[in-house]
């Protein structure tokens, strides 16, 4: 279900050029609509993860699967406010949001055990989305144009969603809370301080980090265009971005199980930073390929240690409401992101500039994490 809900913001990634031209805009408004895409599906994913503990996962994710559906049919339309409107709120608000965040708070609720690598193998399914996707969109798009991919793609995904959602999602062994979990426990510190303002820091890291991690997964196609490599090789080159970022995952789950959430945001911050460089390295064609492969490889396992820190850290009655308002920064760190990149791009003609900006972003949100890890060491000592 999640690989299919993310390959549908994944159309605009990919015809982000095509579309430019077919709406006689710059680069901004495609990007301006995968940033809607991210925040609306932030903004989503709490509003559905609370419409989650009163109705259950299921009815949200049959939400998430015809809203999916009816925000590419507008976006075919191919007008700019259809863009925005289709993209921001079927996709994003109410398609990806009562999918993606409530999704990771429902699996969380299952295991006390591995929790790290359950969520970590759930998340994946952006990064297949990301595999198997761009090749196949770029190819539809020349062959048929973005307008009828996004239509047909809309009327496949919302299908298969709404079925494995009715077939597959059942109540979670804990139950999840509605409306009236959005309180703190009167006297209960986390990381001492208050729960929110723990919350508040551990969002605001997330939001720095994922500035960066949405520009080359946003514009990398047109990267290579700019470059002189062919459409259908920089959608190739973002299928092994996400195929890296697939296969890490896993290994990111895994050592998150054993040194803990934030821990691995750390690791995992300093790898993405290492991995923005590899773009700054480089611009023939097979060293591109081996940057946005070891990116892939680096940024993966952020968001779920983020999650998974959060987990660690409040009550599982909070949950539903928690995960989703991190997730809401995260979301709104890669909206800012991918439009960002593509403001940088449009003043200044080339994508270097917004590589760096990304990796100044980057390092506030290695020296966030710090602090949290030190405060972390000094309230639990050893």
């Amino acid at each position: 279900m999640l690989s299919l809900a993310a390959g549908a913001p994944m159309t605009v990634v990919i015809g982000l050029v095509p579309i430019a031209e077919t709406l006689d805009s710059g680069r901004s408004l495609p990007s301006l609509a995968t940033s809607l895409a991210y925040l609306g599906t932030g903004v989503g994913g709490v509003l559905c993860g609370l419409l989650a503990g009163v109705f259950g996962q299921r009815a949200v994710a049959i939400l998430g699967g015809v809203a999916i559906f009816a925000g590419l049919a507008i976006a075919s339309l191919a007008e700019p406010w259809s863009l925005l409107l289709g993209i921001g709120v079927g996709v994003g608000l109410f398609g990806n949001g009562a999918l993606f965040p409530p999704m990771l708070a429902y699996v969380s609720m299952w295991f006390d055990r591995r929790r790290g690598t359950a969520l970590a193998l759930v998340s994946s399914g952006q990064s297949i989305a990301g595999f198997v996707w761009p090749t196949i969109f770029e190819r539809t798009i020349v062959a048929y144009g973005w307008q009828r991919t996004m239509l047909v793609y809309g009327i496949g995904a919302a299908a298969i969603i709404v079925a494995l959602a009715a077939l597959l999602l059942r109540p979670p062994p804990v139950p999840l809370g509605g409306f009236g979990s959005i309180r703190s426990v009167p006297g209960a510190q986390v990381l001492g301080m208050a729960p929110n303002t723990a919350l508040a820091l551990i969002a605001a890291a997330s939001f720095l980090c994922c500035v960066p991690m949405a520009m080359p997964a946003a514009h990398l196609v047109a990267f290579c265009v700019d470059l002189g490599i062919a459409t259908s090789r920089g959608a190739v080159m973002l299928s092994v971005l996400l195929l890296a970022a697939f296969l890490s995952r896993q290994f990111w789950g895994w050592l998150s199980d054993r040194i803990g959430g934030l821990w691995t945001v750390l690791l995992g911050g300093l790898a993405q930073t290492l991995g923005m460089l590899g773009f700054l390295a480089t611009q023939d064609e097979a060293g591109l390929f081996f940057a946005a492969a070891a990116y892939g490889l680096g940024f993966a396992g952020i968001i779920p240690a983020y999650v998974l820190a959060v987990r660690e850290l409040f009550p599982a009655v909070e949950v539903t409401w928690r995960v989703p308002a991190l997730l809401l920064c995260s979301l709104s760190g890669m909206a800012f992101g991918a439009w960002l990149a593509g403001v940088i791009y449009d003043a200044v003609g080339f994508y270097a500039a917004a590589w760096w900006a990304g990796i100044a972003f980057n390092a506030a949100q290695l020296a966030l994490v710090g602090a949290l890890l030190a405060r972390m060491r000094r309230v639990v000592p050893g």
